[in-house]
Formats: C-alpha cells, structure tokens, sequence
C-alpha cells in the first residue's frame, strides 16, 4: 500500500474567479431575487397553495435563516390577490337565546354598513318614538281606555250602591275598606240601634248584607280583571303605534338587505323586539342627567340606555378594505389569538360581558385567506396546537374560554355561534419538530398534507453562483446598502461554500449573508469606500471570528502555557493528538486533545475509560467497540486475543461524543500494541470501520485549524500536520494562513483512506500486507503486533498452567533428590 502525499495548497480551497461575472458592482443587475436553489420547495409551496382539498396544510421546514418566511409568504400573497375578497363576519344579539350570539355572514364591506345602519336606526328610534307617544292622538286614545275602566268600575259601584238603598243599607268607606251598614229614614243606623232591633228583623239585614258583601265581592274580582284588560289595550295600542312609527324604517333596511335572508330574519327580530319593549325607548337615561353615575358603573355616559346594546352589531371581520384574500402572520399564537375571546369588564365587583365584547382570533382574520405560523411558537402556547387542530378538522371557529373548555369555572358566559372556517394555514419550523409531531401526534399527518423541505444548500456552479450574485444585488438594493464589486461577490461565495463546509456546494442561509452584507457595507463606510470590495467582506469575516473567539482563545492559551498537554514535536509510544470541535452558539472552532493508550495481558477487551465513568457518548463508545471488531478481524483470526487496554482522552472533565477520534484511537492502540512511536507533531480525525476504512466526519476545517494555530503558536517545523479521511477532502475551504503555511512547506495534510496508510506517515514504518503464508513482512507494524499478541499468549498460557499437585510420592522423591544433592 503506497504512502499517500501531503495535499497541496490549491485542494485545500476552492476560489471563485471575479473575471467569470460580466458585471462590475451590484448596480449593473438587476431584478428581484428572493431565494435561490429551493426549487423542490418552492414547488411543494406552489402545490400546497394550489390544491384545495381538506387538510392539505403545509409545513415549511428548515434551519432557522433560510428565508421561509419570505418565499411562502411572496408565493401567497400573489396567490391571494387573484383570489376573491372573503365575507364579513358580524356577530348580533340572539333575542331567544341571549347567550348564545347569531353569527351574521355578510358580503365583504356590507358589514360595516350594516353595523352603521344599525347605528342610525337606534338613532332615528330614539327620536321618532318618543315622538309618537308624545303626541295628542296617542294621549286621547289612551285617555278613552282609561276612563272606559273607571266608568266602569264606577258604574258597577253606583248600581250596587242603589241596589243596596233599595234595601235600606248604605255602602260605606271604612279604613279597612268599603262596607255596608243598615239605614233609617236616610241615616246609618249605630251599632246600638241595632242590636236593640227585633232579631228576626236583625236577621234580615244580615241577610241581606251578606248577599251584597257577595256582590261586592264579586266586583272586587272582576276589578284586577278589568285593569288586565285595560292595560292589554293600552300595550296593544302601545303596539300599534310603534308597528306604525318604525315600519317604515325597518321596512327601507328590509329592502336594503333583501339579497341576505339572515339579515332580514336579524331585523325581523329586532322590530318585533322593539315593538315588544317600546317602554325602553320612553324612559329617560338618568345617566344623561349625570354622567358621573355611568362613569363610576363602568359605562361610558351616553344618551342610550344600557338596553340599547341588543341592537348594536359586532363587526367581527371586516374585510371593506381588503383586496383579494387576507394573508396574516401573528408573532405570538396563544390559544386566545387564533380562536378570539370574549372579554368581560366589571360592574360593581361583578364581571359582566356581551356579544359586543366579543374579540376575533388570527382564524377569523385570515378566514378565506391563509394564515402562516411558527411551529415552534405554537407548540410553546398552552392549548394552542389543540385549540387549532379542532378548528381544522371541524372546519369552523368555536369561541370558547379555556375555563368553559375544561369545566374549570361555572359561571354561565358566552356560547357564541360557531362561524364556518375555510382557510389554508402554512406552520414554519424545523426538520426535527416535524419528524416529532408526525411520529407522536396521528392528527399531524391529516391536517397537514404537504410537506415543503427547505434545503439549507445548493449546488456551487456557474448558474448558481450567477443566481447568488442576482440575489446579493437584490438585498443590497432591499436594505439600502453600498454596491459590491465582483470581487466582493466572489469572497462571499467563497464564505458560502466554507458555511456549509463544502467545496461543491453553497449555502442557502439567507440571514448569515444578510448579515454579512451588512457588515461589509459598515466596514467599508468606515474605510471610506463607496463600493464594497473584498477586503471589506474579510473583514467581517475576521471581526464575526473575534467576536466569538473568548473561549477558543482561553483554551489555546491553557495549551501553549502547558496547562493542557498537547505535544507538536517529538514522539510517543501510545499517545497521539485527537481533533475534536467545540460549538459556542453559532460559532465552531477545533482543539487538540491527548488520547493515550495502555496495553497489558487481558482477555482480548478494549476499556473505554470514558464509557465506564459516563463520560462517554453511545456513539463514541460504539466507535470503541469498532476497534476491539477490527482487532479482533485483524490479529486473532486463528490466535487468542491475549490483552487488554485502556484508551482516555486526557484531561476531559466534559461528555465525550462522536466516532470521529476513532482513527486516532486506533493509531495509539496499535503503536502500543507494537511499541513504536507515534510523531507527536501530527493531529488525526476521522472514523473506521471494522475493515480499518478511514471514514468522513465533520468540521474538518476548524479541526484542521485549531491544531495549526497551536502549532504556529510554538512555531511551524514544516513537520507538523493533520491527516484526514480521503472522503473530506471536498470539505476543505480553509484559511489563508493555513494555505500559506502548506504551499510554504510548513505544514501538511494529508488525506488517508485507511489505517495501514495513516501508521506508516505517523510512525514511519511500513504497516506491512498480510502474505499467502499467513504472516506480515519482518518490522512491520503489523509484524510487531502479532509478535507481542503472540508473547502475550504464550505468557498468559504459562501463568494459567497448573503447578503439580502436592502427594506422599512427591514429597519422597523430593526429599530423594535433595539427599542426592
């Protein structure tokens, strides 16, 4: 197996050329670009905006920054202009069932003008019935109803009171009531004249008394009768007159809204409402005479009695001024802004409300239109997801408190009329919260049909590149910004490229270019340019690093200052420098790590020492697990595996995660296992297999650069290096310094595909290819390797053989022997 060589300079970055764009600055491009290389999405958008089926709901899912929230909304809101413009939504007393509102759907701007009309009706009520009660007419034939009942309750008096005169008794006001007493030529008779009175004669005014008390009795009866009637007729006439007065107005809205047969059963009610409770409309507002009263009730002082508010209307939705289909994103989705609520204000310690307190939701908003959310948002509100869920699968929006919803109060409250829902809603999140709700949640699925994958890069070509350019040009001229020459563009592709660590790919990261432009634009200001050139975007590049570099620059220091044992020059038996990458935030950055092995007899275990302490991920102790596999292929196919050993990474007080030190770690092991010498001056990354196939990992360009800065710290030898998997060479886009230092010949790095590769360029040493007999060429790594797993065996095997057994015959041959002696 040939020794590979050490990189060059040119494959460790790929450069984009200025002279391949045809323009000078930005200026010279134009037309809007919005995103690039996001065809599979935007195609899933257009589906999902397209179908109007029942749950085919869309999920745009993505990393954060990748401008969902521009591309679905600008494909939407050109969608909705050609739509058409969606209903008002009013909601109105219910006058059978006062708390349960009517839900009034009404043609877009017509429910502005119901409620305005509405308004003028009360208004014109106000005046023209107090009017027509007022007048001589009303008051003569009231007047008539009302003396018919006293002439005939004085009629009825009189004929009793001749009645009894006939029969020589008076009819009398007593202070307990009326009362009948017998006369005498004229006069009432005392009680003592009466009692000195014959008894048969007594016995007869008795008698004839107590047949007058009935008649009396009889009248009283008919009395409460008599003033039931009077009073129906004076409603009824009540009645009449107001039938009379507001015809005519309710009969004009009647015609007005003659098309909408729910309006007109609304107004049917209201006159017969009216007409029933014309006595509102008579009463004087107390208020109006002290509006301090209405202040301290909690109500505004108006003209109109409390009352009156049956007969207002509760604009829900009013889509007067919209054109074509509402499309509405809210930024916090509790459960109360997507389903609306009805509010309460408090009235003398008590909390009252009405259908006028009703408030929409972002469901009533967008009904008709299209709503766009966060997931992650959502799912952080409590009831929220549910709450949304039941108004999509329902297809209409139930106001409800949560108290109502749970049984959690008992109070009697609003049930208002559920109003139908046709919407689409578009939920923007990540991958992962996608996979977690349509493995755990089974209305996921139904409810949201159509997914729309974001991808966060694209191809790096000519047609992409161009497209990236066209998109710059169009943030900048978005944000205001100063023109950036090509050679500008071409850093920031560059930048792309190293974002998504990949030297055939670029990044869709929209905010991360965002906000790179923008500080390009600050730093050439402060230079004084008026284009932005490259160096500007270096800039940034440099001044975003040392922003972030605290941590990794208090580490480099513990390293240099000895604190951490890192070796760059120099050789060790069972010791080598692992790679490894930190994440702060946003920013990466690599760091050197000692891995150390030690070998003795064993039962053929590899101890990972991290595991054992729990410090040790699953997947790094898998990639641990993978070197006993590769071992055991390897060297004990027809002999006993007689060791054991034990690999830490030194000085790791934190987690251990990742296969990607596993090269490494089997570098050490077999320099232990064949006592030679590891260089220290190279840092190793990248897993194996069990065929000892060196395999990719990630953050190759920061793990490359965190060895190199310690190693230009104490000095460049032009022996130091880092060897990577052969698979990550495409991942490379590193540093200037770094590319300098190779092409200079002080550093190197070189690129592996397996095992017996890497230990001859760490130790020197052929590894060494099995041959047909079964054995490795003399010196070898691999050579040394069965020659001390072979020593180890032999030794393991004497220290297990059993020493003799102790008996008379061999006590008396050994008392012989030492006589002979």
């Amino acid at each position: 197996m040939a020794t590979p060589q050490s990189l060059s300079a040119e494959q460790l970055f790929q450069r984009t050329n200025p002279e391949q764009f045809n323009f000078d600055t930005t200026a010279n491009l134009d037309g809007p670009v919005t995103v690039v290389g996001q065809e599979r999405a935007l195609d899933a958008v257009r589906f999902g905006i397209g179908i109007q089926q029942k749950g085919y709901n869309l999920y745009a899912l993505g990393p954060h920054g990748l401008g969902k929230y521009d591309v679905i909304s600008r494909f939407i809101e050109e969608r909705a202009g050609e739509m058409p413009i969606p209903s008002d939504w009013c909601y109105v007393h219910n006058f059978d069932q006062s708390y349960k509102p009517r839900a009034l759907e009404l043609p877009a701007g017509r429910g502005v003008q119901l409620r305005d009309d509405m308004a003028q009706l009360l208004e014109e009520l106000q005046a023209v019935l107090p009017a027509a009660f007022e007048s001589e007419e009303y008051h003569a034939q009231r007047q008539a109803i009302e003396e018919e009942l006293k002439e005939r309750q004085e009629s009825s008096f009189e004929e009793l009171k001749n009645k009894a005169q006939e029969r020589n008794i008076a009819l009398v006001q007593t202070p307990s009531g009326l009362a009948f007493a017998p006369m005498r030529e004229g006069e009432v008779i005392n009680p003592k004249d009466f009692l000195s009175m014959p008894e048969l004669e007594q016995k007869q005014v008795q008698g004839e008394v107590e047949g007058l008390q009935e008649e009396l009795q009889r009248i009283m009866r008919q009395m409460p009768q008599w003033q039931k009637e009077t009073r129906d007729r004076v409603k009824e006439l009540k009645r009449e007159v107001a039938t009379f007065t507001v015809a005519p107005l309710f009969e004009e809205l009647n015609n007005k809204y003659a098309d909408l047969s729910e309006v007109v059963r609304y107004l049917e009610n209201v006159q017969a409402h009216v007409i029933e409770n014309v006595d509102n409309f008579l009463q004087k507002n107390s208020d109006e005479e002290n509006p301090l009263a209405a202040m301290m009730r909690g109500q505004r002082a108006t003209s109109q009695p409390p009352s009156f508010v049956e007969y207002e209307v509760n604009l829900l939705v009013d889509n007067s001024k919209s054109e074509g289909a509402p499309v509405i994103y809210i930024e916090l989705p509790t459960y109360q802004n997507l389903i609306g609520r009805a509010e309460h204000i408090s009235q003398m310690g008590a909390l009252l409300t009405n259908f006028t307190l009703i408030k929409p939701g972002a469901l009533h908003e967008a009904n008709g239109g299209y709503l766009i959310l966060d997931a992650l948002k959502l799912l952080q509100q409590p009831y929220a997801w549910d709450g949304l869920k039941r108004a999509l699968r329902t297809r209409e929006v139930t106001i409800e408190s949560l108290g109502q919803m749970y049984s959690l109060i008992s109070t009697v409250s609003l049930e208002p009329e559920p109003i139908p829902l046709d919407i689409k809603v578009v939920l923007l999140g990540e991958r992962l919260l996608y996979y977690l709700l349509s493995q755990h949640d089974p209305e996921f699925g139904e409810l949201f049909k159509v997914m729309a994958d974001f991808d966060d890069e694209m191809e790096r070509n000519a047609e992409n590149s161009l497209a990236m350019a066209r998109l710059i040009a169009s943030l900048v001229q978005r944000d205001e910004l100063r023109h950036f020459d090509r050679g500008a563009v071409a850093r920031i592709l560059e930048y792309s490229a190293r974002e998504v660590s990949d030297k055939e790919r670029l990044t869709t990261h929209l905010e991360k270019i965002t906000d790179l432009l923008r500080e390009a634009n600050y730093w050439a200001g402060e230079a004084g340019r008026d284009v932005v050139g490259a160096q500007d975007v270096q800039r940034s590049i440099d001044e975003q690093v040392r922003r972030a570099s605290r941590l990794r620059e208090r580490m480099q220091e513990s390293i240099l200052r000895d604190v951490v044992f890192i070796d760059t020059t120099g050789e060790a038996t069972g010791q080598i420098n692992g790679l490894s990458v930190i994440s702060v935030g946003s920013y990466m950055f690599g760091r050197p790590s000692r891995i150390t092995v030690r070998v003795q007899m064993g039962k053929g275990e590899v101890i990972d020492i991290e595991r054992r302490v729990e410090l040790g991920g699953p997947i790094h102790s898998k990639g641990v697990f993978i070197l006993s596999g590769f071992l055991g292929s390897r060297y004990a196919t027809d002999r006993p595996l007689s060791l054991s050993a034990s690999i830490v990474f030194e000085q790791s007080y934190a987690g251990v995660e990742g296969d990607s030190a596993s090269s490494a770690e089997l570098y050490a092991l077999l320099s232990a296992l064949a006592e030679v010498p590891i260089k220290q001056s190279f840092a190793i990354t990248g897993s194996v297999n069990q065929h000892g196939q060196v395999q990719a990992i990630g953050g190759v360009n920061e793990k490359i650069e965190g060895f190199f800065d310690i190693c230009k710290a104490r000095g460049l030898t032009g022996e130091q290096g880092v060897l990577i998997p052969d698979s990550n060479v495409h991942n490379l886009m590193l540093r200037d310094d770094v590319r300098e230092a190779v092409a200079a010949g002080q550093f190197s790095v070189y690129a592996v595909s397996h095992i017996d590769e890497g230990i001859e360029i760490l130790t020197g040493i052929a590894a060494g290819e099995l041959q047909e007999d079964g054995s490795y060429p003399k010196g070898t790594i691999n050579y040394r390797i069965v020659q001390r797993i072979d020593e180890m065996a032999e030794r393991l095997r004497t220290y297990n053989t059993p020493a003799p057994q102790d008996s008379e015959d061999g006590r008396d041959q050994s008392r012989g022997a030492h006589e002979e002696e």
